[in-house]
C-alpha cells in the first residue's frame, strides 16, 4: 500500500512539472513574439491647454510619430475634446513619400477617424511635378478632407517663381480631385510670401502661444496651435489643431 502511495505520488509530481515547464515554455515564446511590438503609452490629458470655444479638434502626423494605435487614438476623450480629425503627411518634393503614409492612410480610416493628406511642397522644385508625386500617391473618396499643401520654406527661390509654383500645384490637384485644396502655412510666411495671391484657398494656419485665435486678418479654416500635445496611442508629441467652424461646417468642407 505504501509503494502504491509513493508511485501515485512520483507519477503526480512528473506530471506536475511537465505542465509547469509546458508552461514557462509558452510564457518564453509568447514574450518572444511580441517583445518588439510597440507599447502604446495612455495619458490622462493631452498635456496642453486646448482652446475651448472650438468645437472640433484634430492632429497632424507624418513618420516622426512612428507607429500609431489608432483605436486609442480614436477613443481618447478629456471633457469635451476629442479627436476628430487628422492630416496625414503623404508626399515631399517630387518623388518623395511619407514612409508611414500607406499605414496611417488605411488604419486612421479604419479607426473612424475623419482624415486628410498633406504635401510638403519644396519651392526649388517644380509645382507642377510636385502635385503629379501626390496625385499618384493619394486616392481621395467621399469625405476625407481636401488636400493640403504644406509651404513654409523659399528655399532660396524669389517670390514670382515661388508664388507661380504654389499655383501650379494648387491648380493641377484642384483639377484632380474636383475640390479646392487648403494651403498650410506660419502667419508670417502667409504675411510675406501668400497674401494677396492665394486669399481665396482655405487656409490652415500655423501660429502658437496664441490662448483664442492667430493673429491674422483673412479668414482661416483650421488653426495649428501647438506641437506639444499627447494622444493615447502615440508615443511621441504631437501636433494639436482646431477646426474654425461647427459640425455642418465641418461636413461641408469634406470631399463629395
Amino acid at each position: 500500500m505504501f509503494y502504491k502511495k509513493v508511485k501515485t505520488s512520483f507519477i503526480v509530481s512528473i506530471i506536475f512539472c511537465f505542465l509547469f515547464l509546458a508552461a514557462v515554455s509558452v510564457g518564453i515564446l509568447y514574450r518572444n513574439k511580441f517583445s518588439n511590438s510597440p507599447k502604446f503609452k495612455r495619458y490622462k490629458a493631452f498635456g496642453i491647454d486646448i482652446p475651448v470655444k472650438y468645437q472640433i479638434h484634430g492632429i497632424d502626423i507624418s513618420h516622426y510619430q512612428k507607429s500609431i494605435h489608432w483605436p486609442l487614438v480614436k477613443e481618447m476623450k478629456v471633457k469635451n475634446v476629442k479627436i476628430g480629425f487628422a492630416f496625414i503627411k503623404a508626399t515631399e518634393g517630387v518623388e518623395g513619400m511619407d514612409g508611414m503614409f500607406k499605414t496611417n492612410w488605411k488604419n486612421a480610416e479604419q479607426a473612424g477617424i475623419v482624415k486628410g493628406a498633406y504635401h510638403y511642397f519644396i519651392c526649388s522644385k517644380s509645382g507642377k511635378a510636385q502635385a503629379e508625386n501626390f496625385i499618384e500617391v493619394v486616392k481621395l473618396k467621399k469625405g476625407d478632407l481636401p488636400p493640403v499643401l504644406d509651404v513654409e520654406e523659399t528655399n532660396g527661390v524669389s517670390i514670382t517663381d515661388l508664388q507661380q509654383r504654389v499655383s501650379d500645384w494648387l491648380l493641377m490637384v484642384e483639377k484632380k480631385y474636383k475640390t479646392r485644396p487648403i494651403i498650410y502655412t506660419n502667419v508670417d510666411f502667409y504675411k510675406n510670401f501668400l497674401s494677396g495671391r492665394f486669399d481665396d484657398y482655405p487656409l490652415w494656419i500655423a501660429h502658437y502661444l496664441e490662448k483664442e485665435k492667430p493673429r491674422i486678418k483673412r479668414e482661416w479654416s483650421f488653426w495649428q496651435h501647438n506641437e506639444a500635445g499627447r494622444v493615447n496611442g502615440i508615443n511621441a508629441y504631437v501636433d494639436f489643431n482646431v477646426f474654425n467652424g461647427d459640425s455642418a461646417a465641418f461636413q461641408k468642407i469634406l470631399v463629395k
